[in-house]
């Protein structure tokens, strides 16, 4: 059995777990929710680049993403702010919905599984 590796770990969550050649990374979301929403993808995936680097990953790696929009009216700016962030070729498998978030401010969550 390959042992698990817990990342940032809390009472109730670990912010990401490794076992095997991957990192399994729970919802980031934005700490600041005051914000429009490329702001708060911008900073969820800022999150994800720092909790990948810690896990010994990288976004090229990711291979499955999923994201959460408060209002998939959104979908085009989150788009534009993904896509300058991901590297041409090296884009995950990728699912979007629109989905009640857990703080009405909050509107994204992205969830991802990479390779390490």
């Amino acid at each position: 059995m390959n042992d698990i590796r817990r990342i940032d770990c809390g009472p109730r969550m670990s912010e990401a777990v490794a076992v095997g050649n991957r990192i399994y990374c729970s919802g980031m979301i934005p700490e600041e929710t005051s914000t429009d929403i490329s702001d708060q993808v911008r900073q969820a995936l800022a999150e994800i680049d720092s909790l990948l680097a810690k896990g010994g990953s990288h976004k090229t790696k990711i291979l499955t993403a999923t994201i959460w929009l408060a209002d998939i009216g959104d979908f085009a700016a989150m788009n534009a702010v993904w896509d300058a962030w991901v590297v041409p070729c090296q884009t995950p498998a990728r699912a979007t919905v629109e989905a009640k978030l857990n703080d009405p401010r909050m509107k994204v969550e992205i969830m991802v599984v990479a390779a390490l």
